[in-house]
């Protein structure tokens, strides 16, 4: 199975997060601002992360170009995970938001959303990626819980796989 990682990072965290999978699924990460159309297509697994900003935004590089380079794939029928990083103790009410603005680009684009995980063990008040009470993908809280994160990634990738 091939697997591409394509993620958004500036602080940093995002970026480690999709390096751990990347490495896990022996797939490729590649940062959005580099990213091309071929690397949404060509692949088996598409699994694409952001971190979320202020109050719900997409991390920079995928505002500034890469839900172009997202729209402009085929991913009908494509096989995707998502997963974000977020804080839950400061913006409580937008945990990770862009991993629910990234389900809802990949849904509208035809493809067929996997990963999806329980939002037990989490504290927060709303989220843009709680759908039928589950996240649409793996959060993660590298600020408040960065303890949790590899037992999450290794449930969410036996899952995957």
């Amino acid at each position: 199975m091939s697997v591409n990682v394509i993620f958004g990072s500036d602080a940093g965290a995002t970026r480690g997060v999709a390096s751990r999978i990347a490495k896990r699924v022996q797939g490729k990460a590649i940062d959005i601002a580099t990213a091309t159309k071929a690397d949404f297509e060509n692949c088996s697994l598409l699994i694409l992360g952001s971190p979320t900003y202020g109050a719900g935004d997409l991390q920079t590089d995928w505002e500034l170009g890469g839900l172009d380079k997202l729209g402009a794939a085929n991913l009908a029928g494509k096989k995707v995970a998502l997963f974000g990083t977020g804080d839950q103790v400061s913006y409580p009410d937008s945990f990770v938001d862009a991993m629910g603005l990234l389900y809802d680009q990949v849904v509208a684009k035809g493809a067929v959303v996997v990963g999806f995980t329980d939002t037990a063990g989490y504290d927060y008040t709303a989220s843009k990626a709680e759908r039928d009470g589950r996240f649409v993908g793996l959060a993660l809280d590298e600020d408040g819980e960065s303890s949790k994160t590899e037992k999450r990634i290794t449930a969410w990738i036996s899952q995957l796989l």
